[in-house]
């Protein structure tokens, strides 16, 4: 394969870099949507584990799809649609900003039977979750799973389906022809050999292989609107362009440009939170994103070690796969190599348009 200046640097830098941090990790670049870069550096697979991708792929794509079909506005609250929540007036777009009050995480995975059928354990976490009792509303925003999960029993009062069904309608409209997948049972019909391992769980005591990560999602049965999508860098590379697409009002989606916008601006005060409708924004001196994407810029991570990033401003748009979960949860190296690589992206085309 030939590589352009931009690509070989790239990977010349990165490859003395993962050692201890990650096996291996997978880029894609695009600027005014073109590839400019396609690099895998280490060990490399078809199919990872997305983590938290899922709440922009899935969720908040599907949120964009009720908000146009008007089934609820900014000042929506959940009393209409789930009235078993303590303070149902908590508005969808407090759990869109991570601003409704949840603890960061609980583990449900702990009370919920694994031997019952997946129906029988969401009910379950409908109970545990209609037992919290958020803190103060409209404070700091504290990035919760919480959210998310409640953003799928929302879903499903919207459209009275489960969360698979809505998920193949959300594939069929977006997605059609990639290879994106929930593992619904924690099963899949490919290759396990296909897939990055994640970590060795002492919770389930193997080398987790094509089962999500998540041990949440896991105990739910592989689906959830906060984690459980797997995906190859092709499947990342399409969705960062369809959100490229939709912001630029370029794409024949039924998402409309303005509703695309409203979902990407900026929605918590600064100092309060940096957050989009659902979407992560830079925080300056630590984004995930680097040091030289526009403060308008929108993006997502992931725990396994993937991330997507937009910046409109300069139009590049840059999305990465890793399974740096193998070395173990406690290292946190690739938080400090992910906006790193960003950087080195922004510099090397710099350096190129400047004939250097």
């Amino acid at each position: 394969m030939k590589y352009s200046v931009l690509e070989k640097s790239l990977m010349e830098q990165l490859a003395p870099r993962i050692r201890d941090v990650t096996p291996g990790v997978m880029i894609r670049a695009y600027q005014n949507g073109r590839l400019i870069c396609n690099v895998g550096v280490g060990d490399t697979y078809a199919y990872y584990d997305y983590a938290s991708l899922t709440k922009v792929i899935y969720t908040v794509q599907a949120m964009m799809l009720a908000f146009e079909e008007k089934k609820w506005n900014l000042d929506t609250t959940l009393q209409s649609l789930l009235p078993w929540v303590k303070n149902s007036e908590i508005r969808l777009f407090q759990l869109l900003t991570h601003s409704a009050g949840y603890e960061w995480w609980l583990p449900f995975y702990q009370k919920l039977d694994i031997n019952k059928t997946w129906q029988q354990r969401r009910e379950s976490l409908r109970q545990e979750i209609a037992s919290l009792v958020p803190q103060k509303t409209d404070d700091a925003s504290v990035y919760s799973d919480i959210d998310f999960i409640i953003l799928g029993f929302v879903l499903e009062a919207f459209y009275q389906k489960d969360l698979v069904a809505i998920w193949n309608d959300i594939k069929g409209r977006f997605y059609e022809g990639t290879t994106l997948e929930f593992h619904p049972r924690n099963q899949t019909t490919h290759k396990m050999s296909l897939f990055a391992p994640t970590e060795e769980c002492p919770w389930r005591k193997r080398l987790l292989i094509g089962e999500v990560h998540d041990e949440n999602c896991w105990a739910m049965g592989g689906v959830s609107t906060h984690a459980g999508l797997f995906g190859s860098i092709d499947d990342l590379g399409w969705y960062v362009l369809h959100l490229r697409s939709q912001l630029l009002g370029i794409a024949r989606y039924s998402i409309k440009q303005k509703t695309a916008q409203l979902f990407a601006q900026r929605a918590r005060p600064e100092g309060l939170g940096d957050w989009a409708l659902g979407y992560m924004l830079p925080t300056p001196g630590s984004a995930s994103c680097g040091g030289y994407f526009s403060l308008n810029s929108i993006g997502h991570t992931g725990f396994t070690g993937t991330s997507v990033w937009y910046d409109p401003k300069s139009d590049l748009a840059v999305a990465i796969l890793s399974n740096r979960l193998v070395y173990g949860r406690e290292n946190k190296s690739f938080a400090k190599l992910r906006p790193q690589i960003h950087n080195w992206i922004v510099e090397g085309l710099r350096k190129s348009s400047f004939g250097g």
